[in-house]
C-alpha cells in the first residue's frame, strides 16, 4: 500500500505511529476488507484492538449498513445468548417481548465481539453454527433465523492454551481465524511511543487550556525503555497525570520517575480462569495450614491424654499394690515360703505348686478423681525438677513448647513460674 493512502487512514481515525509492525496491520484489514472472511484479532489489552474492526467495515461493501461493537466479556452468561441471538416473548422471566439479537439487527452488517475468548461454551457452540451455515435459533424458540453477518472478533486471551485446557473450541477458533491479524505492542512500536505521548499531552493542554508538557531527551529514553503492560492505554493515563499534577511543564528523567510504575507487570496475554472469576488458590493454602495446626494441636492433646491416662494407671497400681503388702504384713503369712519349686537336672523350673493367697479387693479409685489437678501436679513436678526451665519441661513430658504455655495459662502457674 502507497504511504499515501495510509497516512490517509491514519488521519481518518486518528491513528498515531509510523512502524513496521502498525503499518502492516493497517495493510492487511484493508486488503480483507472487501471480502466477508472472518478476522481474529489478537493483542495484549490496551493495544487499541477495537479500531481495526471499524477500518474493515468502513472499508468494506457492507459500510453503509449496521455496525455494532459487542463486548463478550461484560455481558453475563445468563443472558448473552439472549443478547446474541434473541428470544421469543415469555421465553424467560422478564422477556415481555420478542427480540431479533444482535444477530438478526445487525443482518447484512458487521458484527464485531470483543473478547470473544470469555464465551461460554454453550454460546460458542452456538456461535459455530452461525459461521457455518448462517442459521440460528433464538432463546426459546423452534423456528430457524438466517443472517448475514460479518464477524470480527477480537481477544486478549492465549487461545492455543484455552483450546488445550477444554476452554475454547478448536473447530470456532479457526473459523474464526480465516485472517488472523497480530497488533503489536507498545513496546515494540519504537519512537510510537514518543509520538503518543505529544498527542494524549496536547489534547489534555486543549481540553483544559493548560501550557502542554515537553519530554527532555533523558526523559524520552526512559519511556522508550519501559515495558508498558497496560500499552496505549496506560501511556494515555500517565500522560494525563503528567499534565495535571506536574508542576513543570519540562519534564526530565527525576520527575518522569514519580509517575512510571516500577513494578514491571505481567505482559503475557491473558488466560480464562478454569473455574470462573475467581481463584481459590490462596484459599486453599491458607485451609491447608489451618489442618496442619489443627493436627498439630491433636497430637498434642493425644499426647497429653495419654499421659494422663498412664498417670492415673500407676495411681490405681499404687493403691492397690499398698493394699496388698499391708493385708500381708498383717496377716504374716509365709506365702513365698510355702511355694515349692522343683528343678530337673538341666537346673529348669519344670513344675510350681504354689498356696492360693486370699483375694482382697483392691481399694476403688474414687471416680470423682480431678485430671486437672493430676496435670497441674506433673506440670509442678516437671517445673520443679528442671529449675523452672519451661523448655526442658517440656521435653521431659513429652509435649510441645505451645501445649506447656497453654497448659501453665490454664492453670493460672504464670505468676507461680
Amino acid at each position: 500500500m502507497k504511504t499515501s493512502e495510509l497516512q490517509t487512514i491514519k488521519q481518518r481515525y486518528n491513528i498515531v505511529g509510523n512502524c513496521e509492525a502498525l503499518n502492516h496491520v493497517l495493510d492487511v484489514a484493508l486488503q480483507v476488507a472487501p471480502t466477508d472472511l472472518s478476522v481474529l484479532i489478537v493483542g495484549e489489552s490496551g493495544v487499541g484492538k477495537e479500531i481495526i474492526p471499524r477500518v474493515i467495515h468502513d472499508n468494506s461493501p457492507r459500510k453503509r449498513e449496521k455496525y455494532f461493537a459487542i463486548n463478550c466479556g461484560s455481558i453475563p452468561e445468563g443472558t448473552i445468548d439472549s443478547e446474541l441471538f434473541g428470544h421469543v416473548k415469555g421465553s424467560f422471566t422478564g422477556a415481555i417481548n420478542d427480540s431479533p439479537g444482535y444477530f438478526g439487527v445487525a443482518n447484512k452488517g458487521t458484527l464485531f465481539l470483543d473478547e470473544v475468548g470469555e464465551l461460554p461454551p454453550a454460546t460458542q457452540a452456538r456461535l459455530l453454527r452461525v459461521l457455518e451455515t448462517g442459521e440460528y435459533i433464538p432463546v426459546g424458540a423452534t423456528d430457524v433465523k438466517k443472517t448475514d453477518v460479518r464477524i470480527v472478533a477480537a481477544t486478549n486471551v492465549n487461545i492455543g492454551k484455552a483450546i488445550s485446557e477444554g476452554r475454547f473450541r478448536e473447530d470456532l477458533y479457526y473459523r474464526l481465524n480465516s485472517i488472523p491479524i497480530q497488533m503489536p505492542p507498545l513496546r515494540n512500536r519504537g519512537e510510537d511511543i514518543i509520538l503518543l505521548f505529544r498527542l494524549f499531552a496536547m489534547q489534555m493542554a486543549e481540553k483544559y487550556r493548560m501550557e502542554k508538557v515537553v519530554l527532555t531527551e533523558e526523559a524520552k529514553q526512559m519511556l522508550m525503555k519501559y515495558k508498558w503492560p497496560g500499552n496505549v492505554r496506560q501511556l494515555k493515563n500517565i500522560t494525563e497525570q503528567i499534565s495535571i499534577l506536574s508542576r513543570e511543564r519540562q519534564i526530565t528523567a527525576k520527575i518522569l520517575e514519580n509517575f512510571i510504575p516500577q513494578n514491571q507487570e505481567s505482559t503475557q496475554l491473558a488466560t480464562i480462569n478454569k473455574g470462573g472469576d475467581h481463584s481459590f488458590e490462596n484459599e486453599r493454602e491458607i485451609l491447608y495450614k489451618i489442618l496442619f495446626e489443627l493436627r498439630g494441636n491433636v497430637n498434642d492433646l493425644r499426647r497429653d491424654m495419654g499421659l494422663l491416662k498412664k498417670q492415673l494407671e500407676d495411681a490405681q497400681h499404687t493403691s492397690i499394690v499398698g493394699k496388698d503388702n499391708k493385708q500381708v504384713e498383717m496377716n504374716n503369712t509365709p506365702a513365698i515360703a510355702s511355694q515349692q519349686i522343683y528343678i530337673d537336672s538341666q537346673q529348669k523350673p519344670v513344675a510350681e505348686d504354689a498356696i492360693a493367697e486370699e483375694y482382697v479387693e483392691p481399694e476403688k479409685v474414687p471416680e470423682s478423681l480431678n485430671l486437672n489437678d493430676l496435670s497441674r501436679q506433673m506440670l509442678e513436678k516437671a517445673l520443679e525438677r528442671n529449675g523452672g526451665n519451661r523448655k526442658k519441661a517440656a521435653q521431659e513430658l513429652g509435649i510441645s513448647d505451645r501445649t506447656l504455655y497453654r497448659r501453665i495459662k490454664q492453670y493460672g502457674m504464670e505468676q507461680e513460674s
